[in-house]
């Protein structure tokens, strides 16, 4: 996952693909529908520096979408709520010693992941996407409309691996991270990036970018390389806790609370 820099306001527009409302997606199992055992007390562990999921504010209080959605569940599943921050790098592990019950950090559901946990219902989507520089001859982002165009990506990630193989006639240029990636493209030392969706509609709308550049085409959602969306991560062992989760998450969306908190953190959502 790759962080930004600051909180920012997202455009008319831009985001319709990177937030997916998935009541009307989610298949529910019916062990799921059955009434739960309830618990008293959920631990929730986030990360503290990817905002406006999740960050330390002005006055040092863990806020934002992830941490306002965790609060939501536990309110609709009469348990008290602790949610407290961890490294990025700390968070899985901290929960397979069973230092909590549950991570909500934007974790994609990947294979990987899977091997190490469980995941609840996903509650967003986070696709791929490129960004140009703003105006400029018209670039359609296909493999044939981008043959001979470099094209800026983090090395060794999903994104790479996904213009390899299917941009093959595009010069791909791999920075070390993202970030390196997009101020390439600032300077204009390449034509276009190809990063995380979410990431770039903050960098492209928050100071970072000086109003370069805009985002290319259409989102790419492919499992295979980009993950299978966002969810909330529990131990393998614990079933009972994802039901209740689950449940929390389809009451939350039908009563309208998750659009809420959605408009809350990205006011100019545009579906």
């Amino acid at each position: 996952m790759i962080r930004t820099a600051s909180v920012v306001t997202i455009c008319a527009g831009m985001v319709a693909a990177a937030f997916v409302t998935m009541a009307s997606a989610q298949a529910t199992g019916a062990g799921e529908d059955a009434e739960q055992p309830r618990r008293v007390a959920i631990r929730f562990l986030t990360d503290s520096d990817f905002p406006p999921f999740h960050y330390t504010d002005e006055e040092g209080v863990l806020t934002g979408f992830n941490v306002d959605l965790a609060r939501a569940i536990c309110f609709e599943l009469a348990a008290t709520c602790d949610v407290q921050a961890r490294a990025w790098g700390e968070l899985l592990p901290a929960l397979k010693r069973g230092l909590a019950d549950a991570v909500i950090a934007s974790h994609a559901i990947t294979p990987t992941a899977l091997n190490e946990v469980a995941f609840t219902d996903r509650y967003f989507f986070t696709p791929a996407w490129f960004a140009g520089r703003r105006g400029g001859a018209q670039i359609v982002p296909t493999p044939e409309g981008l043959e001979g165009k470099r094209i800026g990506v983090a090395r060794g990630s999903a994104h790479e691996a996904y213009l390899k193989t299917f941009f093959r006639d595009s010069a791909i240029v791999p920075f070390e991270n993202g970030d390196l990636a997009r101020d390439a493209l600032a300077e204009g030392k390449i034509d276009l990036i190809f990063d995380d969706g979410t990431s770039l509609v903050f960098w492209i709308n928050g100071t970072l970018s000086r109003a370069c550049c805009e985002l290319k085409g259409g989102p790419y959602h492919e499992p295979k390389y980009f993950g299978d969306g966002v969810a909330i991560a529990v131990r393998k062992q614990d079933a009972q806790l994802k039901g209740l989760i689950n449940q929390a998450l389809r009451r939350i969306r039908e009563s309208g609370r998750y659009e809420e908190l959605i408009l809350r953190y990205f006011p100019s959502r545009v579906f």
